[in-house]
């Protein structure tokens, strides 16, 4: 039996134990009844290296994400949500074809993912609905900067081979002092907004919604920031004073508890870098003031889609590539296990599906992306996808719902988050285990202790049961 046979088995017995498999097909039926005749529209937005630090989902006490907070009032937003890699190509990767990186083999962001023996021929996302009458269009960072496959849309800008636009650049670099760092770099560039890559980006974005289209399109809109370097405009330096900034929490003896391992994927060296160089206050502005530069795209996107035809029609789904770390757990950038790195952003506007203010608590994943929009827009929900259709959440976000949310870092490293716990186990075996309702930052790692090995054993039952070489 194939790993993505096993995993469809899996998804239809979770679906029967939970009692949501008529739920589930029932549902199918009608979205496919609905839209034999007239498909919903998706407008498909992607935002690199954001973690929880927006305002609704209340990761930091001083960003400013009013439009953000907005959207996420408009549907239902996931406060649970998980990548399937905390790196930009197995992430996106993974999100695109429905196919986790312990299957591909895509475990890193130099890896070209088309040359995976299992994705060669893998119907990406946007290749589906244009399997099933829609036009694809996008702009900006959908997949990973050096493999934007081109087969995956109609019509891309700037082109089907330059996925960013490029941005004005500062002088006197490093603006941080820092040396020998390349783009591990924050400080204000001398531009107004209309000038960024990501700012260009939205407003082409804007111009496909203002357009009457002769078919349902599946319309992409990538924005960069807050990946580093964080150079924005200096109005959004300026909302965040630096005497006033809130320094995320650190235990200085954090690695006491954690196996080697994990300690070799933290980035120390950076955490004594910034440190050393008295930057940690002004990277933490940086950062937000780059997410603050993001949620004004983000807003003028949204705005251009209530100004047009398309209001009613369009499935809006918003999502991260994964989270980032400014210094929790002595670690800084994604490429880790923990919490900061795998939690990311996901909301969903399905008009007819999903009323306003939907929060949602359940863990759930990226990979759950393909197979819910898929079923939202009536198009077949192909075999070979690894996650669940979150309709049945997006109707009544208080669904139950105990499927765990799987995160992959490197070769056999994974972490399992549910409701409650977290349970990374490595390549070597050794393990981790925090209770996130008493120990939300990972301080404190339980793996060790005999009383919590059923709560290990529960959880070890999400992980893949083979691991792909890496190609």
């Amino acid at each position: 039996m194939s790993r993505l046979t096993s995993h469809s088995m899996t998804r239809r017995r979770f679906m029967k134990a939970t009692g949501l498999t008529a739920l589930y097909w029932g549902m199918a039926k009608a979205t496919r009844t609905m839209a034999s005749s007239d498909k919903p529209n998706i407008l498909f937005i992607a935002i690199d290296d954001l973690n929880d630090w927006v305002g609704c989902l209340g990761g930091h006490p001083d960003v400013k994400t009013p439009n953000l907070d907005r959207l996420a009032q408009r549907g239902v937003l996931f406060t649970n949500a998980h990548c399937a890699a905390p790196a930009c190509n197995p992430s996106r990767a993974a999100l695109m074809t429905g196919i986790r990186p312990s299957t591909s083999g895509i475990y890193s962001n130099h890896q070209p993912w088309r040359d995976s023996p299992v994705l060669k021929d893998a119907k990406t996302l946007p290749q589906h609905f244009m399997d099933h009458g829609y036009q694809a269009l996008g702009s900006g960072k959908i997949y990973h900067g050096r493999f934007p496959d081109p087969p995956s849309w109609q019509t891309y800008w700037p082109s089907q081979q330059n996925n960013k636009p490029a941005d004005p650049m500062p002088e006197n670099l490093p603006l941080n002092g820092i040396p020998d760092t390349r783009h591990f770099d924050w400080g204000p560039v001398h531009a107004d907004k209309e000038d960024m890559g990501d700012w260009k980006v939205a407003e082409w974005v804007s111009g496909q919604l203002n357009k009457k289209h002769t078919r349902p399109f599946f319309l992409a809109c990538g924005f960069y920031r807050p990946h580093l370097p964080w150079y924005v405009p200096q109005k959004y330096f300026d909302l965040y004073p630096l005497d006033e900034i809130s320094l995320p929490q650190v235990n200085e003896n954090d690695h006491d508890d954690i196996p080697e391992a994990g300690v070799e994927m933290a980035r120390t060296g950076d955490h004594k870098n910034v440190t050393g160089h008295q930057q940690w206050r002004r990277a933490v502005q940086a950062y937000l003031a780059s997410i603050s530069f993001v949620d004004d795209c983000v807003g003028r996107v949204v705005e251009a889609l209530d100004a047009s035809m398309h209001k009613d029609h369009t499935i809006l789904v918003l999502w991260s590539d994964h989270g980032w770390h400014l210094g929790e757990k002595l670690h800084w950038r994604k490429f880790a296990l923990w919490e900061e790195a795998t939690h990311n952003v996901l909301m969903f506007v399905a008009p007819g599906v999903t009323k306003a203010g939907g929060r949602c608590d359940a863990p759930v994943s990226l990979m759950d992306v393909y197979p819910t929009l898929s079923q939202l827009a009536g198009c077949p929900v192909p075999a070979v996808l690894e996650g669940n259709s979150l309709i049945p959440l997006l109707k009544n976000p208080d669904t139950d719902w105990d499927e765990p949310a799987l995160t992959t870092h490197k070769y056999n490293n994974h972490s399992v988050r549910s409701r409650e716990w977290r349970y990374t186990r490595y390549a070597d075996g050794s393990e981790e285990l925090y209770h996130h309702p008493s120990d939300p930052m990972e301080w404190t790692n339980l793996a060790a202790k005999p009383e919590y090995k059923a709560i290990k054993k529960r959880l070890e039952l999400a992980l893949p049961k083979s691991n792909a070489e890496p190609i």
